[in-house]
């Protein structure tokens, strides 16, 4: 029966075999999600035996992973902003990256009673992370995908956040009415000649819908720039993801349609990861690229 650290070691290598970079990383979380410990308790149990239901299941993970599905699809949950958030077939994963649109929509946002959309929510984690740091706030989450919106309610329950968010499907703002101090959107953004070439763990694990951005990558921000000035409240702030180089486009399509633009906000890496833009009232965030 094989000890713990050497389970540990042989499961970096089959992953590092199958061509994983984060194999170290990747394993340790597998293993210790198969033992239902943290890290604390895989270091001092390094030396015993792996149990063989651990070990079964510990297998069982390294085949999917070693398959290239990703760690969080395997695991079912994903952190994102300090919160734990269920995944399901329908959602897309959330990246760390799109944290940088909660930090750009907190800086936007006052801490007082707010109305806030999240156009294709998804899990629900822009619009859960927002109302957790803005206690005053109400949110309104939207999807195309009934399932999408289950697991968007169910994180809010689990959160704690039900009583203060409701999530519809619907194909963007079409079947909404009113006006919202806030808008979020993490929209499909990726051209679709681009997705064949895109990594296993998102071409063949995230939902087509969440990544398809027609031909250009800009299908979602043209609805978006149509549809936002009868979404905002005056004043009111709109933040969306962008995927790399679409500032300037994005930038034009919000400039046309009458929208103010407020930012750039750059990720971890530099680069311009979303978009402030304001209905009558500018305001100024983080590093901002020309998007003339």
């Amino acid at each position: 029966m094989a000890k713990v650290a050497e389970a540990l070691r042989d499961g970096t290598a089959r992953l590092a075999a199958s061509g994983i970079d984060s194999a170290l990383s990747d394993a340790r979380i597998l293993l210790m999600a198969a033992l239902g410990i943290d890290r604390t308790g895989l270091l001092s149990r390094a030396a015993e035996p792996l149990p063989p239901e651990a070990a079964a299941r510990y297998a069982a993970h390294l085949d999917r992973r070693a398959a290239r599905e990703p760690v969080s699809r395997i695991l079912g949950h994903r952190e994102f902003w300090s919160l734990d958030f269920a995944l399901g077939p329908a959602t897309l994963d959330p990246r760390p990256d799109s944290e940088t649109l909660v930090e750009a929509a907190l800086a936007a946002a006052p801490d007082r009673p707010l109305l806030v959309l999240d156009l294709g929510t998804g899990t629900g984690c822009l619009l859960l992370a927002v109302l957790h740091d803005r206690p005053a706030a109400f949110g309104i989450g939207v999807d195309r995908s009934e399932a999408a919106a289950r697991v968007a309610r169910d994180n809010a329950r689990a959160l704690g956040l039900a009583g203060r968010a409701t999530f519809l499907v619907g194909d963007w703002a079409t079947a909404l009415a009113g006006r919202f101090d806030l808008v979020l959107s993490n929209p499909p953004y990726i051209p679709d000649s681009d997705i064949a070439a895109l990594e296993p763990e998102v071409r063949e694990h995230d939902p087509r819908l969440a990544l398809s951005g027609g031909v250009d990558g800009l299908d979602a921000y043209r609805a978006l720039a149509a549809a936002l000035p009868d979404l905002l409240a005056p004043g009111g702030t709109a933040v969306v993801e962008l995927g790399i180089g679409q500032a300037a486009d994005v930038a034009a399509l919000f400039r046309g349609a009458g929208l103010d633009i407020a930012g750039t906000p750059h990720d971890l890496a530099s680069i311009p990861r979303c978009l402030v833009a304001t209905l009558g009232t500018k305001k100024a965030f983080g590093p901002t690229p020309d998007c003339r």
